[in-house]
């Protein structure tokens, strides 16, 4: 990317590039001449996606999922305690048996995959009408796709989630119930 900062050499290197892509293709052309007259080319222009129709969400599932969390990992405990007063060693100690209970739950009762099978770090390309709910790009997104770029994040998806089947009138708000011991 060439700034108000880049060196002369970096700006006289972009104008050699951009002097001869014109001459060979028109439709860089006549990007280059709106840009000159202030307008914005067509091809410039990344088309937002249209919103999705918005609907209400159930909260049980997530409520029984955090429900198993806490039992087996001690989730919301954690995420409730102060930890400012602890040491660094106590904190790792404590979030190393959250990690092996929460972990435990996640592979239970979700199947989790990669949303891509690359390698992070690789370079790849997203064709015209690539998912755009499984794939997110950042950066300097401009123009339309085919886009090429660097894998950051293979991203996570849920394939299967077999959550146990809840009793009729249970509260799902109760996360854990509140212990009394006698």
């Amino acid at each position: 990317m060439i700034d108000s900062k880049s060196s002369f050499f970096s700006r006289l290197a972009l104008a050699l590039r951009a002097s001869w892509r014109m001459l060979v293709d028109g439709d860089f052309a006549s990007g280059v001449q709106q840009l000159e007259r202030g307008e914005c080319p067509a091809s410039a222009v990344v088309e937002p996606p249209k919103a999705a129709a918005l609907r209400d969400t159930l909260p049980e599932s997530a409520l029984q999922l955090l429900t198993l969390l806490q039992q087996e990992g001690r989730f919301v405990d954690f995420l409730e305690e102060n930890v400012t007063a602890y040491s660094d060693a106590d904190i790792g100690g404590a979030a190393r048996v959250v990690h092996e209970g929460c972990r435990k739950v996640i592979r239970e009762y979700l199947h989790i995959e990669p949303v891509r099978e690359e390698a992070e770090g690789v370079r790849l390309t997203l064709p015209a009408g690539f998912d755009a709910t499984a794939v997110r790009l950042t950066g300097n997104v401009v123009g339309q796709p085919p886009f090429t770029g660097t894998l950051m994040h293979r991203g996570w998806r849920v394939r299967q989630i077999t959550l146990p089947k809840l009793a009729e009138g249970h509260d799902v708000r109760v996360l854990a119930p509140a212990e009394v011991e006698l």
